[in-house]
Parts: C-alpha cells; structure tokens; sequence
C-alpha cells in the first residue's frame, strides 16, 4: 500500500475565504481534506472564529470534484448516532461517496461539558465510544433500525436510500488501546494515531517512532484475531503532536524523510495541516508546504 498525503483544513475560516482553501487542497493534489469536529478547540482558537463540520464539508463537497474529504475525528461528546447517521448519508451523497468518518472516543476538553454534562470517566467515555460506533454502522448500512443500549437508542430510525459508498461510507477510528484497537478491527476501513500523547512534550523523535510502530504491531494482532487482513486497512497518522511536529516542515527534504520512516513503520497516510500563520503549531511557510504537497509524493515512491 503506498503512502498517501492527505491535509487537514481547520474551520476557521469564512467561507468567501474557506471556498479558497478546499479547492488549493484539491489542486495541489492532496489524496483527502479533512476537518476537525469540535464545537470549539483548544486556545487560541478557544476564542476565534470557528465553524461546524459537516456544514464545512457540505460547502466544500460542492466545490471540489475529486479530494476525498471527512471527519478527523468526529466523536460522542455532543453527537447523537440518529441524526448524525442523517446528516453523514447526506454528505456521502452530495460528495458523490467521498466521504471518510474519521471517529475517535474524543477527549476531556471544552467539547467534553459544553452541553453541560459532567465530564465522563475513562470507562463510560470507551462505553459510551463502543456503543455510538455500533449504532452509526446499523444506521449507515441498514434502512430500518430500533436499537434499545445503555447509552443511545433509535426507534424505527430510517435512513433511505443509504450511503452512495457502500455497504456505507468508510470509518477510520481512532484507537491506541486495547478496547479502540478491537474496535476498529471490527468496524474500521481505516485505523488513526497522532503518536503517543505521552511523549508530545518530553519525549523524542526516535521514542515517538517506536511508539507509533507498536501501535501497528498490536492493531495488526487485533485484526488477525477479527480475521482481517492487516495490510488492507490503511494507518494514518495526523502530524502535530509528536515531539519533532515542527522538523517536518523545514525543508521538504526533512518531510520525505521523517514520512519515509513512518512508512517503514507501517504508516500509509501521513495528515499535515493547512498552515495557519499566526498559530504557534501550524505557522510554517506555506510555499515550502506546497512544496511537501506537490513534490514529497513523487520523492516518497521513487
């Protein structure tokens, strides 16, 4: 499986300048642009401009032809499986079946209490994870569904005609433990890392690596015992959060590099994000980012 680039768009943008940005992602030749699905982020973008996703994609959708686009990564802290299998059916099919629901168990941030809940404990979070998967799979793939669980339920929830991709539109999960890595056996068409949290700020390039190929080495045991084939579900890892995220993005030498060792590991979709210049973390040189787009992949294969 060859290794694909793909970007990430934050929603930050009003449309008049967003419409710009999909369709530079399309034309630079990214293999897929996904969004973030928050209701608000961490600070700065806290207290800036920040839009909704699947509104986001919609536009977007209707702007490019050929991007791959999606979720990375949507997840249960204000999302209800029944309408959100509506919203996601109707994405797929205004896209023309290019959509990728990126989905994870999400985290402890401003999302986690907004609707004004207590923050849930690690344990109801994987519940409550394992349940909402489960259910927006019976919602995409079946037209008919009454699900009665702990935590959601559906009554005679119809979703005609279904996804244009079928039997659904494809999940790409989320996952470093045990619980997540069987969780994406079972429902995955793609699996997601952003490395290993613990070492974001301490720990080093070399650790990170190895981090990330142990993460494979175990989803590859958790699809062997789902008798899957490890090789055909795709690893992609959303850059940012290991200790080298700016080394990268210095040179496109340095790129070819650091996503060369990632494919070794196993990785086969490496996620930059569309540079954001007055952001401490996405700040670099948009011309050298083009660069990374248009020649890092011919780089990468040769």
């Amino acid at each position: 499986m060859s290794l694909r680039l793909s970007t990430v768009i934050l929603p930050i943008y009003r449309w008049a300048d967003g419409r710009k940005v999909w369709e530079g992602a399309e034309e630079l030749g990214f293999h897929a642009a996904y969004t973030y699905d928050h209701l608000s982020w961490r600070v700065p973008f806290r207290d800036r401009t920040w839009f909704g996703a699947v509104p986001t994609l919609t536009a977007a959708a209707g702007v490019t032809d050929r991007i791959r686009l999606g979720t990375l990564v949507t997840s249960p802290n204000f999302r209800e499986p029944v309408p959100f299998a509506k919203e996601l059916m109707t994405l797929d099919d205004i896209s023309g079946g290019r959509v990728t629901l990126g989905i994870g168990a999400g985290g402890t941030g401003f999302d986690a209490t907004v609707l004004g809940q207590q923050p849930w404990t690690p344990k109801e979070r994987a519940d409550r994870f394992a349940e909402f998967v489960e259910l927006l799979d019976r919602l995409l793939t079946q037209g008919d569904i009454t699900f009665s669980g702990r935590f959601y339920s559906a009554l005679e929830a119809r979703n005609i005609p279904g996804c244009v991709q079928t039997p659904r539109l494809p999940f790409a999960v989320a996952a470093t433990g045990p619980r997540g890595m069987r969780l994406a056996a079972k429902f995955g068409q793609a699996w997601v890392t952003t490395g290993d949290p613990a070492l974001y700020e301490t720990g080093t390039p070399e650790e990170s690596l190895a981090a990330v190929r142990g993460q494979i080495d175990r989803l590859s045991g958790a699809l062997l015992d789902a008798a899957r084939d490890p090789d055909s579900v795709p690893k992609i890892l959303l850059t940012g959060f290991t200790p080298d995220r700016a080394t990268p993005f210095e040179s496109v030498a340095a790129f070819v590099d650091f996503a060369g060792r990632h494919a070794e590991a196993g990785i086969t979709e490496i996620v930059v994000h569309w540079p954001i210049p007055d952001s401490p973390d996405f700040a670099y040189d948009h011309a050298t980012f083009e660069r990374i787009a248009t020649e890092a992949p011919g780089q990468l294969r040769s």
